[in-house]
């Protein structure tokens, strides 16, 4: 399920996103207590759990208090997205240099976070799709990323598209993982259970010998997973042919 972004007047975000977000009003309510609120429902039930009344209801005041603040759900939604990435990187401001200079290294510390990130709020990537939420935490994180990749040999466009393709290739795997557990949730089996109460009626009705690589390669991968498929698996084997990739751009452009 993705999220799309509503019609409302985008400046509004803008405004509370770079706005002060801790100054209580008379109920003592405040932009900042709304958002936390918000991501507090949409991480114990998921993002179609979400409401402005539930909202509401969290914090103990009439709905309709909570719109002198945040005028609709669209805009508490863009300051929940920002607000998840606040403090990512919390304690250095120079990922490669963490990582002792190493662009490899630096490039896995950024997977790894945004792969923890999607762990941990897994609503993030039912907000995929919607235009840029240009807050002050994902403007942040957008720079310390982009500077683990600067001076390495790429031009800003590559840059910008090796971490492009980075992000989008841990939020892919992130969504199929989440996409299993929610199957798993709602079916009552788990991909082991299912596969052995499926495969004696595929063995019935479908001759394997037409099929020997998809056989041969589809047990072996089953065998090894225990499951129709590993997110996190194709997740690190990804992220390693992304930096090998990166690698013979860098080595080719120096030429």
């Amino acid at each position: 399920m993705t999220i799309n972004q509503s019609g409302n007047d985008y400046t509004r975000s803008l405004s509370l996103l770079w706005g002060s977000q801790t100054v209580p009003g008379r109920s003592g309510l405040t932009v900042q207590k709304i958002v936390l609120a918000g991501m507090e429902i949409a991480d114990e039930n998921g993002i179609e759990q979400l409401s402005m009344r539930k909202v509401a209801e969290r914090l103990g005041v009439g709905a309709m208090s909570l719109y002198t603040y945040v005028p609709s759900k669209s805009e508490l939604l863009d300051l929940m997205l920002d607000k998840s990435q606040a403090g990512l990187y919390e304690g250095y401001t120079d990922i490669r240099g963490a990582c002792g200079g190493d662009w490899r290294e630096a490039m896995r510390s950024i997977a790894k976070t945004n792969w923890e990130l999607y762990r941990k709020h897994p609503w993030i990537v039912d907000l995929s799709g919607r235009r840029p939420v240009m807050g002050p935490h994902i403007v942040l994180k957008y720079e310390l990323e982009l500077c683990a990749l600067d001076g390495i040999g790429l031009s800003d466009i590559e840059m910008d598209s090796t971490l492009s393709l980075l992000l989008m290739h841990v939020e892919s795997c992130a969504r199929l993982q989440f996409s299993m557990k929610r199957t798993e949730a709602s079916s009552g089996q788990d991909d082991n259970e299912w596969w052995l109460a499926l495969s004696p009626v595929l063995d019935n009705i479908t001759d394997w010998s037409r099929f020997p690589v998809s056989s041969r390669v589809g047990n072996a991968a089953g065998e090894m997973h225990q499951s129709a498929y590993s997110p996190e698996h194709a997740y690190l084997f990804g992220l390693e042919r992304i930096i090998a990739g990166t690698a013979a751009l860098i080595q080719k452009s120096s030429k």
